[in-house]
């Protein structure tokens, strides 16, 4: 009887105990649910990897690339390219499936052209559905850019590709003008098109990126990353590694805490090796990343590309 007595009291000590630690679990989930996103927004698995195919000092072809991206631990990777690399495309689809790597964008003409028309059947051709077509634009009004976008958004979604709208500068880059191009197209029918939103290419919106986070969150396809100072363009410091910028903690909170939850970008964009630049971005993010998640900061990293 005794040790009925006793089994039974431990066995419901245990599940009291089990009880309470499942609700604190719980309960620090609804307090800290920001600091598991951090991590699981800026981990490897998702960035992706651009400005590193004419903008790397090594001189890469498809396949060295593509066991760069995989030695780096990198699963992600946008293309951009330069007519010399034409002749190279499907033995970049071929290298990139090779090494594991996933093609989640590409840099695409602004009208439906022949070149624009052979990027599709290349994406066809390799089974690339999961490729954002990378779109970017001048001055103009929302009627114009509706009647320039319109056939290359309805060629994509024969393929079930989206195609992204890319700030880079102008009145095009603005996110307000962004959001009413893509929503004149909803009402033409066209419903594939978001926006890539590169922080390099938005040093004027550093004062207000809260707001312009909100009101892009829904179109958001891709956010790409830089080291960021108040003017830096204007400054030479457009194109920094992550962490080099004086703005980069908060600026990564600010993302964070916005809720975005697809690819993140990181960048070369400069003449140095593509590697070594990628490397420092990864160093660079988790140095702010271990802020965001409330460890000390500790010294600033020791930079190969940037000094």
């Amino acid at each position: 009887m005794f040790y009925s007595v006793y089994f039974i009291s431990l066995m419901l000590l245990l599940m009291l105990k089990k009880r309470l630690f499942l609700a604190c679990m719980a309960a620090a989930c609804l307090i800290f649910p920001v600091v598991l996103h951090a991590t699981a927004l800026f981990e490897k698995e998702n960035l992706a990897a651009w400005c590193i195919v004419p903008f790397d000092a090594a001189k890469r072809g498809p396949e060295e690339r593509a066991a760069m991206l995989q030695e780096l631990g990198l699963k992600k990777f946008v293309y951009d390219y330069r007519r010399e690399h034409i002749p190279q495309w499907n033995a970049e689809m071929e290298a990139l499936k090779k090494h594991g790597i996933e093609l989640t964008g590409w840099w695409f003409p602004g009208q439906l052209n022949d070149e624009a028309m052979q990027i599709l059947s290349v994406i066809q051709r390799h089974g690339m559905s999961h490729c954002d077509l990378w779109v970017t634009g001048k001055d103009g009004t929302v009627d114009s850019e509706v009647e320039r976008l319109k056939p290359i958004a309805q060629e994509a979604a024969k393929l079930g590709v989206r195609v992204g709208l890319y700030n880079h500068g102008g009145w095009f880059g603005e996110p307000e003008n962004q959001v009413l191009i893509i929503e004149a197209l909803k009402k033409e029918g066209v419903d594939n098109v978001g926006i890539v939103y590169n922080l390099h290419h938005a040093h004027a919106d550093l004062n207000r990126l809260p707001e312009v986070l909100k009101l892009i969150k829904s179109y958001l396809i891709c956010l790409n990353l830089n080291g960021m100072d108040f003017e830096g363009d204007k400054k030479g410091r457009k194109i920094l590694p992550l962490g080099a910028g004086a703005e980069d903690a908060r600026v990564l909170k600010e993302i964070r805490d916005s809720g975005y939850q697809g690819p993140v970008g990181i960048l070369n964009h400069t003449e140095a090796d593509a590697k070594a630049r990628l490397q420092d971005n990864l160093t660079g993010l988790q140095w702010l990343v271990d802020q965001l998640n409330g460890k000390e900061a500790g010294p600033r990293p020791d930079y190969a590309t940037w000094h």
